[in-house]
């Protein structure tokens, strides 16, 4: 399984990924860093097969017009700490996993909130 964060996405959940054995990447670590269009990510993404980690609704739109990026998931979480991010990665790594190997996928990473 291969990841690409996105710009704000915190490197600790890079980290994370690599501490799992897991082939993560920062998008401020390629291309033009911070500064990578749009664009420029999906195509990035869908040639080394990563899976793409963003808050961005772009993402999400592109793939439900484009297929483009195959492999996004996005992050609605909300003002959530990093700790909270990473763990719901790690409660739902073996889901990952078994999705990876399909061509396409969309995953949205909601925060449910409890009255």
């Amino acid at each position: 399984m291969k990841v690409l964060c996105d710009v704000h996405i915190p490197y600790g959940l890079v980290n994370f990924f690599l501490d799992k054995g897991i082939d993560a990447i920062h998008v401020n670590t390629i291309l033009q860093k911070w500064n990578t269009k749009d664009a420029d990510i999906s195509r990035y993404a869908d040639e080394s097969d990563f899976i793409l980690i963003t808050k961005d609704s772009d993402f999400r739109d592109s793939f439900l017009i484009q297929k483009t990026p195959r492999k996004p998931i996005r992050v609605t979480l909300g003002n959530t700490s990093n700790n909270d991010l990473i763990k719901a990665f790690e409660n739902h790594l073996e889901m990952l996993k078994g999705n990876y190997s399909k061509e396409f996928f969309i995953l949205n990473l909601i925060k449910i909130l409890q009255w």
